[in-house]
């Protein structure tokens, strides 16, 4: 080829992967979304004590996992790499006893049977729970990833980062002939109507997705960020064993919880495993 082929080609080859790294087309992992960064005003003076004062955060570009990881997902990692979770360890998990209406520690609940072996084997589809913090941190080791920080989730539960939304989808559970997040209809822990069809957790994506490409950015579980939990507004050193929750759940009741808002925090120490908290994974970008 002569030479001045070769230089246009070149040239040409170089724009074309420029373009495309731009477009995001060739270099985000698969079902991960690119989350462009930028300022923004985390926190909320209209929420519980925990969510002020707001201030702002700055947050680079990253991937997020489009949806929470499931159940076969967490199940191709344990085949993998024969890992043992905490609540496989310590031989239960979490169950609240709608009958008692209290927490209880159920013994054989784990990964497989969130709700204790006398269910069936969790659906495949639906979000892994019975994981704790080091177990979600396994995961996203084994996948390539990351836990997504506590300011980077709330960040991409909008589209420019700012929570003008309460909810990651807009301003209200039920529109347009139908709900948008899989949360606790009735009063918690008396009554659920299931009008949005779910008594315990739904498939990953099923209420659609968010503005940034995201699914369940508010109810079905519980998720898991790498910080550890403190006050906004305190200088005093975080403790390292309670870990951050966010989205709230199928638990929520907004009378009583209400987890699901953007801005909503919970935490919990970091070998906890319960049939409500799952999580999805970040990544970062290279430059």
């Amino acid at each position: 080829m002569p030479r001045q082929k070769v230089f246009i080609f070149l040239i040409f080859f170089s724009s074309l992967s420029f373009i495309l790294f731009s477009l995001n087309i060739s270099t985000c992992p698969l079902e991960m979304v690119i989350i462009h960064g930028g300022k923004y005003l985390m926190g909320s003076e209209k929420g519980l004590r925990n969510e002020s004062p707001i201030r702002t955060k700055k947050i680079g570009d990253f991937y997020l996992d489009e949806h929470l990881v499931t159940v076969k997902q967490f199940e191709q990692f344990i085949m993998a790499t024969g890992y043992i979770t905490d609540a496989e360890k310590f031989g239960n998990g979490a169950v609240f006893n709608f009958t008692k209406k209290e927490w209880e520690l159920l013994d054989s609940a784990n990964w497989k049977f969130p709700y204790g072996k006398s269910f069936n084997h969790a659906p495949l589809d639906h979000p892994v729970t019975q994981v704790s913090w080091q177990d979600a941190m396994e995961y996203c080791k084994w996948a390539g990833k990351r836990l997504p920080t506590e300011a980077e989730w709330e960040y991409a539960t909008q589209p420019n980062g700012n929570s003008v939304n309460q909810y990651s989808w807009g301003n209200s559970l039920f529109s347009e002939g139908k709900f948008h997040a899989n949360v606790w209809e009735g009063i918690f822990p008396d009554t659920n109507t299931v009008a949005d069809g779910f008594y315990f957790t739904s498939p990953v994506g099923f209420f659609g997705k968010t503005k940034n490409g995201l699914s369940d950015m508010g109810g079905n579980v519980w998720q898991w960020c790498s910080d550890s939990y403190h006050l906004y507004n305190t200088d005093k050193i975080p403790d390292q064993l309670t870990k951050v929750l966010r989205g709230g759940s199928f638990l929520c009741d907004s009378n009583v919880c209400h987890g699901y808002r953007v801005t909503a925090r919970m935490y919990s120490t970091q070998e906890t495993a319960t049939f409500h908290i799952g999580f999805r994974c970040a990544k970062d970008i290279l430059k």
